[in-house]
């Protein structure tokens, strides 16, 4: 049986996922850590990740960029996750990402989102991510099928992307820049589930278009563009 890697951060950013996080913090691998990024929380989710044994990030800076950008930064593994926080998606999950990324088979690992029951994935959610990811592969190449949050890579080489993105960009930001400086990236399928709680991007369509316009200023960025100052939070 193999073993999972200790020297392991999962970054959650969290805005009001009270009811969500036991689940979700129930199913952190053995001997990883838990980074919660709250993100200017009201519900008491800062002290539910603390009850339940998380290490506690705060970022004031409002946006999904800003929270995953500081759990990255508060990060001290070798191999750092990222995961989000409202239960859709389960961080066990991440133990083969990170086997793979720990025996060398890919530099970035990406879930590919296979949706479980009615409501798991908007139909106009779905359609903004299938149009980015048509758009990410005319400017990278990469035939991905899309771009979601449950991700594993190693700390430094993510540190040194240097991504500038604060809102919803942050994770596309993360893949261009990953493509355009020669990484493997991989794909594997999971499954997501209908989240707790009411959704702040894709559970809307105001949310959905913040989410492709931030995206789309991403993909029109040049190769080895990096803006002087970082676009903040909305």
């Amino acid at each position: 049986m193999k073993t999972i890697p200790s020297d392991v951060d999962v970054v959650l950013p969290c805005l009001n996922e009270a009811e969500a996080l036991p689940w979700v913090l129930e199913r952190i691998p053995p001997g990883w850590r838990a980074l919660v990024v709250d993100n200017g929380s009201t519900d008491g989710s800062a002290q539910v990740a603390r009850a339940f044994g998380a290490t506690v990030v705060s970022e004031p800076r409002r946006g999904f960029g800003a929270a995953c950008h500081a759990g990255l930064s508060a990060a001290t593994a070798d191999v750092v996750c990222f995961c989000d926080c409202d239960a859709s998606l389960d961080p066990s999950l991440l133990v083969p990402f990170v086997r793979q990324v720990r025996e060398g088979e890919a530099d970035l690992v990406l879930g590919r989102r296979r949706p479980q029951g009615r409501g798991a994935w908007p139909a106009h959610a779905r359609a903004g991510n299938l149009a980015l990811a048509r758009m990410l592969r005319r400017r990278t190449g990469l035939r991905l099928r899309d771009l979601g949050p449950l991700r594993a890579a190693r700390r430094e080489p993510l540190l040194a992307l240097g991504l500038t993105d604060r809102r919803s960009g942050y994770p596309l930001q993360m893949v261009v820049r990953a493509a355009d400086a020669g990484w493997r990236i991989a794909e594997c399928d999971v499954p997501y589930l209908p989240r707790t709680g009411a959704s702040k991007v894709t559970g809307t369509w105001r949310g959905t278009w913040h989410a492709v316009r931030d995206m789309s200023r991403v993909l029109a960025e040049a190769p080895g563009e990096t803006p002087a100052v970082e676009r903040d939070a909305r």
